[in-house]
């Protein structure tokens, strides 16, 4: 009894040093996790360009596909970030007329429902100004590219330990049953976590795309940045979606000071999450993730309160990737089978010889 206890205690104070250590780290951590996931956009990226450009004859060399992959990735962030510092510019210069905008708005709901909202508006928020509020909404989504050199010189280094990384797998585990289980287990996150993200984007962009059309066509003021929200949104699960319809909805609505325009978009937008979410996603991706929706839930809320927006983002392929490791060792694999949605983990274990 008093061994169980304290292997209890141990076990407690282990995951209380990690949780801290977690938090502690957060600076080199995240970056670090963001460079791993752009690797292993890499090498997906990487591998469909071998696919096309491969022969039987010639094969193009792995350092060159990862110059090939890295140059058609990083053009194409470097062009949205372009994009999308034009919009925000253009943005943060109109921001002073929706403050009339809403008093405008508040007139309007006094009217409607024959009440006097001011004097409770006026207490609740007291100096609130909507500008300010934009502008440090504004600050913070520039914030969360800060890290991007951080990120692009871990993911540049990944690229050159590739090469040496079987073999330093081969000297831990001399077994060759032991390497080929680990092995395995490495190459299954790798395919999990990048097949994951390189749905999930594309999912988001037509997502993103698609309400750019709405918006462009409603006139609202900067529709590629509201695009690019809803798209980075998306990446969070459940409420991800939810959030990215009511942000455009929301500023349609202070803009135009019109609720009509903006009850337009959010049924527009709405739809085309529901649509794409409850429809095409599902049927592309499948259940390839085997995740429980209240663990999906319970690691959104865990990750953010740890590590905030990107912890809410790469809560999924973190859970994923702990759901792998951890069915793969005895002592562990009941933890993954109840972070898993329908109780069945799959090690993939090649049987002794």
């Amino acid at each position: 009894m008093k061994l169980r206890l304290d292997k209890l205690t141990n076990g407690a104070i282990l995951i209380l040093i990690i949780i801290a250590s977690l938090i502690f780290l957060k600076s080199i951590l995240v970056p670090f996790v963001l460079a791993v996931i752009a690797w292993l956009i890499v090498v997906e990226v990487r591998t469909a360009i071998g696919g096309l450009l491969n022969s039987k004859q010639n094969k193009i060399p792995i350092w060159f596909q990862n110059i090939m992959a890295s140059i058609a990735i990083f053009a194409f962030i470097f062009i949205e970030v372009k994009v999308l510092g034009v919009s925000i510019q253009n943005l943060s210069e109109s921001m002073v007329k929706y403050d009339d905008n809403l008093l405008l708005i508040e007139d309007q709901i006094n009217k409607f429902f024959n009440i006097d909202l001011t004097p409770h508006l006026n207490k609740m928020v007291g100096d609130f100004n909507f500008t300010t509020l934009l502008k440090n909404v504004l600050s913070s989504i520039t914030g969360l590219f800060g890290n991007t050199f951080t990120i692009v010189l871990y993911m540049i280094f990944l690229l050159f330990e590739e090469a040496a990384f079987g073999k330093k797998i081969e000297q831990i585990y001399p077994d060759k049953v032991e390497y080929n289980n680990a092995m395995q287990m490495i190459t299954r996150i790798g395919k999990t976590v990048s097949g994951y993200l390189t749905l999930k984007t594309l999912v988001s962009l037509l997502t993103g795309g698609l309400s750019y059309v709405v918006l462009l066509i409603m006139g609202v003021e900067a529709p590629f940045f509201w695009a690019s929200i809803i798209i980075y949104l998306n990446f969070i699960p459940t409420i991800g979606s939810l959030i990215a319809t009511l942000f455009p909805a929301f500023f349609t609505i202070i803009q135009f000071a019109d609720f009509s325009a903006g009850l337009i978009v959010l049924f527009a937008v709405g739809t085309i999450q529901v649509i794409v979410g409850n429809i095409i996603e599902p049927r592309i991706m499948g259940n390839t993730l085997n995740i429980s929706g209240l663990v999906v839930l319970l690691a959104l809320s865990f990750w953010g309160a740890i590590w905030g927006v990107w912890g809410m983002i790469l809560s999924v392929p973190i859970t994923v990737l702990m759901i792998i490791i951890f069915a793969e060792f005895d002592s562990t694999r009941a933890v993954a089978i109840i972070l898993s949605e329908n109780g069945i983990v799959d090690t993939k274990k090649k049987e002794d010889c």
